[in-house]
């Protein structure tokens, strides 16, 4: 096994040596596959570009990570600055390496937006983005390059998926009630739980120790936050989303200034009911945290998909 990470190693070394100008367009790069960067482009492309479009993100973003969690856990492999001091760190993370979250979720997402274009140039642009992003993540010694490829791997397989079986899976919902898409909804969101729960139940009930010599890197990589995190946003949106449709749903166009204010308007409810509720709920590993935090992200899904364009619709900044 260790043959595998000394080869990443080596690579790793021989790109961080074609110099340090490229650490700024790396870190750029980077942060396109960051939860900060989605937290914007998901409200432009839902409040501002075409509702069909963001939701489609949305989901596809969830659940790229939510399988990520998952498969991080599974194998719990290290990064590549936790295994070498060769390798100089240019960012920091908490969770274990294998695969890519970074380029497992760009392959889902930016790929999402160009199937969704039809355009031979949104493929193009969209396979750079994530080639870059992912080869960011080896200049900034956080991943292996077998991380990158198999979080490529995975990310093209659910992009798939969700291209494969979006229209069939989408007519049956609309077909049922209010009460069976939301119960739809949550029982997508606790697969999202169960997934990665199953190695984290594995490692914490066999009383898993990872190797000393990365040990004190790994303290906080065996948490589940990051699938309570997702799956309550997931219910969140399913039931804002049913609900809005229940309401006439809207349309994204409108003129500039409007557009402008639903963003920021939506971003500052997005922002209090995350910081917010942050500082009131308590943190930690216990039940209580998870779901209150499920909780909080849930009503962030909900002011997205349903309760922002709500507010758009009253204030006559957009229209049914």
């Amino acid at each position: 096994m260790n043959s595998i990470f000394d080869l990443g190693i080596r690579l790793i070394v021989v790109i961080q040596g074609l110099g340090s100008w490229l650490e700024t367009p790396m870190e750029i790069f980077s942060f396109l596959g960051t939860e900060d960067f989605f937290m914007i482009l998901l409200p432009v492309l839902y409040w501002c570009v075409d509702s069909k479009l963001g939701i489609r993100v949305a989901f596809v973003l969830l659940l790229s990570t939510g399988v990520n969690d998952a498969l991080k856990l599974a194998f719990h492999w290290p990064r590549p600055y936790w295994y070498s001091a060769e390798v100089n760190r240019f960012a920091a993370e908490t969770s274990f390496g294998i695969p890519s979250g970074h380029s497992q979720t760009a392959f889902a997402v930016w790929g999402m937006m160009a199937a969704w274009l039809k355009k031979w140039w949104a493929w193009l642009a969209a396979g750079l983005i994530v080639f870059f992003i992912g080869f960011s993540r080896l200049y900034l010694g956080v991943h292996f390059p077998h991380d990158v490829l198999f979080g490529w791997l995975v990310g093209g397989l659910l992009l798939w998926l969700t291209v494969r079986f979006w229209d069939p899976v989408a007519a049956r919902l609309k077909k049922m009630s209010f009460g069976g898409q939301a119960l739809a909804a949550f029982l997508a969101s606790l697969a999202l739980i169960l997934l990665p729960l199953i190695p984290y139940l594995w490692l914490t009930l066999t009383s898993w120790q990872p190797d000393p010599a990365w040990a004190s890197f790994a303290s906080e990589a065996v948490t589940l936050g990051g699938a309570f995190t997702s799956a309550g946003t997931l219910f969140g949106l399913g039931v804002g989303l049913a609900w809005l449709e229940r309401q006439g749903g809207f349309k994204t166009s409108g003129a500039w200034w409007k557009l402008i204010l639903r963003f920021l308007l939506g971003v500052a409810g997005v922002l209090i009911i995350r910081y917010g509720l942050k500082f009131v709920f308590p943190e930690g590993e216990t039940v209580l945290a998870y779901s209150l935090r499920y909780l909080r992200y849930a009503l962030i899904g909900a002011w997205v998909a349903g309760g922002a364009p709500w507010i758009f619709l009253r204030l006559k900044l957009a229209e049914k």
